[in-house]
């Protein structure tokens, strides 16, 4: 069987797992207090361009409530696309620390600033606003959980509306490589680092084990970080391991090499359906895309391949999800190709 069902299938690229062996022995402070981390953080910092402080945590989702429970007070909630992460594929965990996600429905995976701005204007002339969870928190991914993106214009948008009305703005970055190597991007972090309060640099997703960069820029959110990571079980004894595999991915631009391979193998499965008459789901310029097939047609391919089916279209059609990542291997998307063609 073919995988093409996620991006963090295999283990970790193979320049993370021999500095991980050549490290392996060294007698290092815990807790992410060695020299390693440090570096690591150094690179992010260098490239946010701000004085930003820079945490390590295990996953996506330990990310999230980190974050979010860190920013909102007891009576306080977050406003997310209903197919956010947290509001979709999170088990409740942003609910399980006391904080209601507040969905806004989501278009091509994208909520807007008029969207947010009707949300809390809602709240607020509402007489029975006491009586419901406050919105101070915007989340939002990028790139979205459908592949699309956020332009930079949509991102100032939507912080003026978060300055306008008293939000934190967040964002999820869980494949934020694939952003950030996209074609049509036109952010860097730099600007993330300047437009969000805090977002966060996915490596669990970008050829790493396991682990993501939180970046905070907002001096609100740096207080006492570390000792909620430590409250929400996210501080590792053994630090050095996520400091050591950032490090490798933000030297030499390991962390843009492994991207962009990513996107080539998407472009070039795109190109094939689409040449077969086969239309895309979302306008992706992301590793994930979403064409449309015929029952028939997910019935053959998945015989060879995994893949995901993410929703139906009508009784005879589905929208699946191809996942590409650093590990694609261009024999496996060859061989693909010759199936996608006989369909």
């Amino acid at each position: 069987m073919i995988r093409f069902d996620n991006d963090y299938t295999e283990g970790a690229h193979p320049k993370v797992l021999q500095r991980l062996m050549e490290t392996n022995e060294e007698q290092l402070p815990g807790y992410g207090k060695d020299h390693h981390t440090a570096a690591a953080k150094a690179l992010i910092c260098r490239l946010c361009g701000e004085e930003v402080d820079v945490h390590f945590v295990m996953g996506g989702t330990q990310a999230n409530l980190t974050i979010i429970s860190s920013v909102l007070r007891p009576h306080q909630g977050v406003i997310a696309p209903d197919t956010g992460h947290i509001a979709a594929d999170e088990a409740g965990a942003i609910e399980s620390t006391g904080h209601k996600v507040l969905e806004i429905k989501a278009v091509n995976g994208k909520i807007d600033a008029g969207q947010i701005s009707g949300y809390v204007e809602d709240h607020w002339n509402s007489i029975e606003r006491e009586h419901k969870s406050q919105p101070k928190l915007v989340y939002i991914s990028q790139p979205t959980e459908s592949g699309t993106l956020y332009s930079r214009e949509e991102f100032e948008a939507i912080r003026h509306v978060c300055d306008e009305k008293g939000l934190y703005l967040m964002v999820d970055g869980a494949r934020l490589a694939y952003a950030l190597a996209s074609e049509e991007n036109d952010l860097t972090l730099a600007d993330y680092a300047s437009i969000c309060d805090v977002f966060y640099i996915g490596g669990t997703k970008a050829g790493i084990l396991f682990g993501e960069a939180i970046v905070i820029s907002n001096k609100n959110i740096k207080e006492d970080f570390r000792y909620i990571i430590k409250q929400k079980g996210g501080m590792l004894a053994k630090g050095r391991l996520l400091g050591i595999q950032f490090e490798v991915l933000f030297k030499d631009d390991l962390y843009m090499k492994i991207a962009g391979h990513a996107l080539e193998m998407a472009r070039t499965l795109t190109e094939v359906f689409t040449g077969n008459g086969i239309e895309m789901h979302f306008p992706s310029p992301t590793n994930q895309i979403f064409p449309v097939l015929t029952t028939g047609q997910i019935e053959r391919l998945s015989k060879k391949y995994a893949f995901h089916v993410w929703e139906d279209i009508d009784e005879t059609k589905k929208a699946v999800r191809f996942c590409t990542s650093w590990s694609t291997r261009l024999g496996d998307v060859e061989a693909l190709i010759e199936d996608i063609n006989d369909l």
